[in-house]
């Protein structure tokens, strides 16, 4: 059976480990980072798959000038652990959300997500009553068009339950360069060097990688498509135009199902543009916040 990532060995490298505690929960103990000013606004930052709080290492400092920033690793990812594969579908992971919001006493005021993290901002919405703005970074809220919607799903499923190909996965990307590679191709961004070594961190990882692939296995996009109209939230999806995971299209598409949306396109950048220009995504996010009087204008 693969071991979970170690927090005393892998997690020396984490970026503003200094930040990190680990909250438990009926059987399960989620890992939170939280910095920024006492009684400011609060902002909530979703990771998207594969990924983990690393991934906010530069832009959260920035939200933090004007924020109290949280960040969590999603359930099974990274140093979270205790949830079962079942909790793993979009409305059962932003259930678990909500109750660690409660937990924490949190309330946000604004909920950011990155790609998959943004469909689980808005099932926020949806189910658990958050009605504030939310910012949408590269956004995955498009079902693959036709049978694949019902194909990638299901492959999905059928590598989870193979318990060698996470493993070969994690074996094949600790090959020379390999996971700066996979990076690339799947998303199309060039990262600094501290986020690549936390990606070849959690790729070499069995147990992590099948957290991916377990949340690849149970989501249901297309049902989020057919509720997106009820969102009545203010949102603002900033979207790159070399993004190699979710084209352009996609988020104009996925824009138009929602009542109450705009759409920033960042031009030159990838997937993870907030890796890459993390000033350019903070940039809209601060225009975001104040147009909705979160923060007082400049």
């Amino acid at each position: 059976m693969s071991r979970a990532l170690d927090w005393n060995r892998e997690g020396r490298i984490w970026p503003h480990r200094e930040t990190s505690d680990f909250i438990k929960i009926a059987g399960t103990t989620w890992h939170v980072q939280q910095m920024g000013k006492a009684g400011a606004p609060q902002a909530l930052l979703l990771h998207g798959t594969g990924a983990s709080v690393h991934s906010w290492r530069s832009l959260m400092p920035m939200l933090a000038q004007d924020f109290a920033v949280t960040s969590l690793d999603l359930p099974r990812h990274a140093f979270t652990r205790g949830h079962p594969p079942d909790a793993m579908s979009l409305p059962r992971m932003a259930a678990e959300i909500a109750r660690l919001n409660d937990v924490l006493g949190l309330e946000p005021d604004l909920v950011i997500g990155h790609s998959a993290g943004a469909a689980l901002a808005l099932q926020l919405a949806l189910d658990h009553g958050y009605g504030g703005p939310i910012v949408g970074l590269n956004s995955a809220l498009r079902p693959f068009p036709g049978p694949a919607a019902q194909i990638f799903p299901a492959v999905a499923k059928l590598l989870f339950v193979n318990p060698l190909v996470p493993r070969l996965f994690s074996k094949m990307t600790t090959f020379g360069k390999e996971a700066e590679r996979f990076l690339f191709r799947s998303t199309g961004s060039r990262i600094d060097a501290e986020g690549m070594a936390c990606y070849e961190a959690l790729f070499a990882n069995p147990h992590h990688t099948k957290g991916g692939l377990a949340m690849m296995a149970n989501w249901d996009l297309p049902s989020l498509k057919t509720r997106m109209h009820e969102i009545t939230n203010p949102v603002m999806m900033v979207h790159s135009d070399r993004d190699a995971a979710i084209p352009l299209d996609w988020a104009r598409e996925a824009h138009a199902c929602l009542p109450n949306a705009a759409l920033e396109v960042l031009e030159g950048l990838g997937h993870l543009a907030h890796e890459e220009a993390p000033e350019r995504s903070h940039a809209a996010i601060i225009r975001f916040a104040q147009a909705q009087t979160i923060l007082a204008a400049a």
